[in-house]
């Protein structure tokens, strides 16, 4: 018998998906498409062509990427995050089309300018518009075709994005790879974790989507029966179900590289495993990556994960064996700081195959004892606190205090800035309350421990009424008890009903990548409350005992890349000094840092020579030989079309990235990842996130604390004052409208009163009103004499808040200088008038020789007109010949007019 073979090794010839009704002739074009070139100095320029399509009964806003010409080659769909749009994954659709894809991007229904419900991926809502998309790649002549309308197609996205390219794979048999990232498996599973409610992840999760009214009834009516009862029921869990990868499960069977992130409450690791678990057992490859970063923050690594999702798919879909698609598993590694260079040290590890979340299983016994008093961070000290412990602590009994209130504290959804990723740095920030939990701890450990994987415990629980709620989190506390350290802020929550009360439970603790140092303990706290989950909000006491050792997953196949020792250390003498003498010649050029310059002291800015190459090129590069500099006072504006390297000059700015080459300088001091002088420095680059129930001002309050500085430093009144949010402030911030939202993360970026003010698109999705308020804003802080740096795409509301401007073009400076001198050159003159200019008139100076062309001002006191050949003197005569009533002529030129120019120019 002939050994049958998997579909993604031999494709035969099949017709297309479920929805092959839905045939291009549904991709209607609306309006006229809009095509647009991006390019760079070496790379292939590509083509943007935007487009709606009507399909399934909504508008599909799309984006579609293609270079070097007509010959055919593999599409790419990229779907975009929660709460996003088609725009949030530009950069990455222009990256896989110059690598000679066909990428289509598109907004999910009732996202950016798409029409129709939120139904949540629902299989007859956005999976459907994904299949009507690969209908109409079917009809590209560009594109690659394994049979008659049937594209050769992968799918990838991030976490709203990821979790449509599974359930596309599984639902369209024309999808050939996918690579989901920080995405989910089951929804029901995430939001409700073991039965209990994720509260403060689904408001966010509601909040984020525009509110409940933006979503499918069902679903809004699903979300307020359970935020309102604190508990889900099955149909809560049937409808989320429903709509998750996991409902066609057997069906996905496709190369799948998963990337999940480890700084993630929201879809934590074991989401990524159910995900790895199901598609291996269908026979297709997998390889899982665990992340640095996810929705708590952190690095999302995107150079790395992006080239990485470019070899799958290349290996995949362009059928190149030659290409290494990275290990079976790899998980990156986080600890103490580069002293260079100020950034987390980060490592990579990894095994040729998945390991799961429970290899290597080494049994720690752990004892009782008391609570020390609450602490973030578990300092201080621990005396007996538990009530009616027995002698030796392994029995426990706590409390769920009435109303769940205070709830501990593990993650803080919706805190930006990677809380998270502290942990792996040895700070502590949880926070657990005496008389709330049980804990059992290890004695010191002989040996080092690394965690891999999800822990495991077995315990006895009762409780006096009802259901026990707990929440399990396992610390690595130091040798002196004086610190615990929450591995990536996670815990796991668990429901124990009565029918599973006095008898052994088997408990999972969240999956992690932690070392666990020799001398240090492992504590198991077990708590009845947690800021980020509805706990029962009657008082109830609970009966805590082990039933056995804590069982810790080390994963011994997972081997961290070994730091490489140059072969001089120890094979050949002589070799060294000349290997040495060239490493610290290039050591020294990247990491010396350079002593302040005392006359750029009072200079907010000053780029110089400012160079970035793109992730695995040698000679292709996103900013090239930039140079600028910014005074004080001034509202600059950075401007440049899609790819002109904004984004990346202004990630240097803010010491996220290092430039390859050139020296950015704030009052004098260079700028590197970590100097101290970016405390001078607020940012609004990627939006903030808000805890929902909390006011604006309680956000922002604990947002300054979480920075560690002093609270007499962050001058809230003063930031808010300036942002004018009124008495909004004490209000929660999901009564927040957008411009309340986006005027409150202007002021979290305000708070210390920085010098320099860096905002990355502050007006998106505001109407003219808030941009007016928002432009407001600006003016008003740079009138202290601060200065504000804002890149923008509105270039009227630029050239009306803005004092001086900055165009890029392809990484390169065009022009630089006063917004009055920029809009002031050129051929475009405003000719002034006594009295309206009748249009008879208008079209006989439109007719002159050398004018261009004429138009009337919007009161028609005047004229625009365009020289073309001529000059200001002989037009004036001209119009003094016509007995046009001129009162004055001068140059005018609005931006938008300046800007085209410009960019023309360099492009020439």
């Amino acid at each position: 018998m002939e050994k049958p073979t998997s579909r993604w090794r031999h494709r035969p010839p099949r017709t297309p998906g479920r929805w092959a009704a839905v045939v291009a002739a549904l991709a209607v074009l609306v309006g006229a498409g809009t095509w647009t070139a991006v390019a760079d100095d070496s790379a292939p320029t590509v083509e943007r062509h935007d487009r709606m399509m009507k399909m399934n009964g909504v508008s599909v806003d799309t984006s579609y990427f293609t270079s070097g010409g007509a010959q055919r080659r593999p599409a790419v769909l990229i779907g975009h995050g929660f709460g996003g749009s088609k725009d949030d994954v530009r950069a990455q659709a222009e990256k896989l089309a110059a690598d000679g894809y066909a990428v289509l991007t598109w907004s999910a229904r009732g996202f950016g300018r798409t029409t129709g419900e939120i139904t949540l991926n629902a299989p007859d809502g956005e999976v459907k518009d994904v299949s009507g998309l690969i209908d109409w790649l079917a009809d590209r002549p560009e594109v690659e075709l394994d049979a008659k309308g049937d594209p050769r197609v992968g799918v990838t996205g991030a976490s709203y994005g990821g979790a449509v390219s599974l359930l596309a794979a599984g639902h369209d048999d024309r999808v050939d790879a996918v690579a989901p990232v920080i995405s989910y498996w089951n929804l029901a599973d995430a939001l409700f974790p073991d039965g209990v409610f994720k509260k403060l992840w689904a408001g966010i999760f509601v909040t984020s989507g525009g509110g409940c009214e933006r979503f499918q009834k069902q679903l809004c009516e699903m979300y307020e029966r359970v935020a309102v009862s604190g508990k889900p029921d099955a149909a809560a869990r049937a409808l989320l179900e429903e709509r998750s990868p996991a409902a066609v499960a057997d069906a996905i069977d496709v190369p799948a590289l998963i990337l999940q992130g480890q700084s993630d409450s929201l879809f934590p690791l074991g989401q990524a495993d159910a995900m790895a678990k199901a598609v291996k057992a269908n026979g297709a490859p997998v390889s899982v990556d665990w992340i640095a970063g996810g929705h708590d923050g952190g690095d999302d690594e995107g150079d790395r994960v992006q080239a990485r999702i470019g070899d799958w798919f290349d290996r995949y879909l362009k059928k190149d064996e030659g290409v290494d698609t990275g290990p079976g598993f790899r998980v990156t590694r986080t600890g103490g700081v580069d002293s260079t260079d100020g950034q987390a040290l980060k490592r990579g590890a990894a095994s040729a195959t998945y390991p799961g979340l429970g290899s290597g299983g080494r049994k720690i016994t752990l004892t009782g004892g008391g609570q020390p008093p609450a602490t973030a961070g578990g300092q201080g000290a621990a005396p007996q606190g538990g009530q009616d412990t027995p002698a030796g602590g392994d029995t426990q009994t706590f409390h769920n205090p009435a109303g769940a209130n205070p709830p501990s504290i593990s993650a803080v959804p919706g805190v930006g800035g990677g809380l998270s990723q502290l942990s792996s740095l040895g700070v502590g920030l949880s926070v657990d309350f005496p008389g709330q939990y049980a804990r059992f701890q290890s004695a010191p450990l002989d040996s080092p421990v690394h965690v891999t994987g999800s822990p495991t415990v077995r315990v006895n629980v009762k409780a006096d009424q009802g259901d026990a709620v707990l929440f399990g989190k396992v610390y690595d506390v130091s040798p002196d008890g004086a610190q615990q350290v929450l591995p990536s802020q996670l815990v796991a929550p668990y429901r124990i009903t009565p029918a599973q009360q006095g008898k052994p439970v088997k408990l999972t603790l969240p999956a992690v990548d932690h070392e666990v140092e020799a001398g240090h303990r492992l504590r198991l706290v077990l708590s009845a409350t947690d800021l980020g989950y509805a706990s029962p909000a009657e008082p109830a006491t609970y009966t805590v005992s082990l039933d056995g050792p804590l069982t810790v997953p080390t994963a011994p196949a997972v081997r961290t890349a070994a730091a490489a020792l140059p072969w001089w250390t120890w094979g050949l003498p002589a070799a060294a000094v000349v290997v040495a003498a060239a490493v610290l010649l290039t050591a020294r050029r990247r990491t010396a840092t350079p002593v302040p310059d005392p006359a750029l002291a009072g200079v907010p800015l000053q780029i110089t020579g400012l160079s970035k190459k793109y992730a695995r090129s040698a000679d292709r590069y996103a900013v090239r030989d930039l140079g600028f500099r910014v005074e004080k006072g001034q509202v600059l504006g950075l401007l440049g079309p899609n790819g002109a390297g904004k984004t990346t000059t202004l990630r240097m700015l803010m010491g996220l990235i290092t430039p390859d080459a050139g020296e950015i300088r704030v009052f004098g001091h260079a700028i590197r990842p970590g100097a101290p002088v970016l405390s001078r420095v607020g940012s609004f680059v990627e939006g903030a996130g808000f805890l929902p129930h909390l006011s604006g001002r309680s956000n922002l309050e604990l947002y300054w604390q979480a920075t560690g500085r002093p609270a007499e430093d962050a001058h809230i009144d003063e930031a808010l004052e300036i942002a004018g949010l009124g008495d909004a402030l004490a209000r929660a911030v999901r009564t927040y409208s957008q411009g309340m939202r986006q005027r409150l993360a202007i002021a979290q970026a305000m708070l210390g009163m920085p010098d320099l003010l860096i905002l990355d698109e502050p007006t998106n999705g505001l109407d003219p009103p808030q941009i007016r308020e928002m432009r407001d804003v600006m003016i008003r802080y740079a009138a202290g004499g601060r200065t504000v740096i804002v890149s923008s795409h509105l270039l009227s509301e630029v050239e009306q808040s803005c004092t001086h401007l900055v165009v890029m073009d392809r990484g390169r400076l065009v022009q630089a200088g006063p917004v009055a001198e920029i809009t002031g050159s050129g051929d475009m003159l405003l000719v002034t008038t006594a009295a309206e200019v009748a249009e008879p008139l208008v079209d006989k100076v439109a007719a002159l020789p050398g004018i261009g062309s004429a138009v009337r001002v919007d009161d028609g006191h005047g004229l625009l007109v365009r020289l073309d050949g001529t000059d200001a003197a002989h037009l004036v005569a001209e119009l003094v010949r016509l007995d046009v009533p001129v009162t004055g002529v001068g140059p005018h030129r609005r931006l938008e007019d300046a800007f085209l120019t410009l960019i023309s120019q360099g492009s020439a």
